[in-house]
């Protein structure tokens, strides 16, 4: 069974990221060399190939299929992955997912612009 509240407070105090997907949340930690991203996605299905910098990560909770550079696999509770720079993968997000992802670019995902109440 998930757990609604994964990450405690600390991490949702963190700045949301900016992304244009429905049914995603990431919240954003930086520094001068890299950046990570505590995740919470629905299952909204594939998100089309694309590449970026390095890339490893962490399932904590839930069920998803990762393509990186044409193999596919199936990662669940626990199951950690790495994605080399330049190589082109894709994601299918088949139950709601909790990942926390770091990147190897400390830009690779800008904050969400605060919206005054």
């Amino acid at each position: 069974m998930m757990n609604n509240d994964i990450y405690p407070e600390m991490i949702k105090n963190l700045p949301e990221i900016e992304i244009a997907l429905d049914g995603v949340r990431g919240w954003l930690m930086q520094d001068d060399a890299i950046s990570a991203v505590f995740f919470e996605l629905e299952p909204i299905g594939k998100i089309p190939d694309h590449s970026h910098c390095t890339q490893w990560g962490m399932v904590l909770e839930g069920k998803m299929k990762l393509t990186i550079n044409g193999e596919t696999k199936t990662y669940t509770n626990g199951d950690r992955y790495l994605i080399p720079d330049g190589i082109v993968h894709s994601a299918e997000f088949i139950t709601k997912c909790y990942v926390i992802d770091f990147f190897a670019d400390p830009n690779r995902y800008e904050k969400k612009e605060k919206t005054s109440p």
